[in-house]
């Protein structure tokens, strides 16, 4: 009976907790008592890279001593917490002057590498220590840059969605022409997103001035997709429940296609073929009286 052969495995020595945080108490040591060195040759090696472009040598030092000071402390202490704070803060600071996700992320990433090449040339000659120190380092070195990179990530996609959001409302500006009128010009394509913002902005607008005819001009609207055509047919329902009458200007024959072959219900839509017969019949629905400068001249002559 022929034997089995048993491959036997060499346990992998484990790091205890203790020792890994002795040795990154020597690490703190060793990077605080060559603080300047170290910084200066990041600050160098970033120039050489040329990243942070957007910003100058001066600006660039300064950054990379907040940033190394942060990157120790969060070495020692182990505090993430403080660490998101300061990402956050440090891009807040950077974002508006142009850097872009790729620089920071090769930023860290090169403070990782010149640290690494310190402990190199500090342990070389016991090649177990800088082993265990390594692996004490670069967990920790790890955790530090992929929280710095998320951090500017997400404030910068955060900055991306204030701007797109400014841009929706001033691309969708809701106007009092005269007291309860409002005017709603839409220019550009409409997709699912604006439609909803500009029903939004819309009712809000209806509220706040206690509108009673809103004219919607949408002769700036080259197309419109039949998800849209049914979010403006609701959108003019929903004002009629807040007790306001709306008037849609400016169809062009490919919308007004769109709307028969969805089969929307047009007895619900106020049409108008322009802004200024629009304007016209809101006034009229309000009561006021439009009088044409012929007429006017007339009646004066009598």
């Amino acid at each position: 009976m022929a034997k089995k052969e048993i491959d036997v495995v060499t346990p992998v020595p484990q790091v205890s907790s203790e020792a890994t945080t002795a040795l990154l108490r020597e690490l703190v040591a060793h990077l605080r008592q060559n603080r300047t060195q170290l910084r200066e040759e990041w600050a160098r090696r970033i120039t050489e890279a040329q990243l942070l472009t957007a910003m100058t040598k001066e600006e660039i030092f300064a950054e990379a001593t907040s940033v190394y000071d942060n990157y120790v402390e969060v070495l020692e202490s182990g505090s993430i917490e403080a660490l998101q704070a300061y990402a956050r803060n440090l891009s807040e600071r950077i974002i508006p002057r142009g850097v872009e996700t790729q620089e920071v992320v090769g930023v860290v990433l090169l403070l990782r590498d010149v640290l690494a090449r310190s402990l190199f040339k500090k342990y070389q000659s016991n090649f177990d220590l800088l082993n265990r120190v390594l692996d004490a380092y670069e967990p920790a070195a790890n955790r530090i840059a992929t929280t710095v990179s998320v951090g500017f990530v997400q404030e910068r996609e955060r900055i991306i969605r204030q701007q797109q959001e400014a841009i929706r409302e001033l691309s969708t500006p809701v106007l009092q022409v005269r007291e309860r009128l409002l005017i709603l010009p839409i220019i550009g394509v409409i997709d699912p997103q604006r439609s909803r913002q500009l029903t939004e902005q819309l009712l809000r607008g209806i509220r706040a001035n206690r509108a009673k005819v809103v004219v919607i001009d949408i002769t700036g609207v080259p197309t419109i997709d039949s998800k849209v055509a049914n979010h403006l047919v609701q959108t003019v329902e929903a004002s009629r429940l807040m007790g306001a009458t709306v008037i849609v200007t400016g169809l062009s024959s490919e919308i007004a296609q769109t709307l028969v072959t969805i089969g929307v219900d047009l007895g619900k839509m106020k049409t108008v073929g322009d802004l200024q017969g629009g304007i016209e019949e809101a006034e009229r629905l309000l009561g006021y009286k439009v009088i044409t400068s012929g007429e006017t001249s007339q009646l004066l002559s009598a």
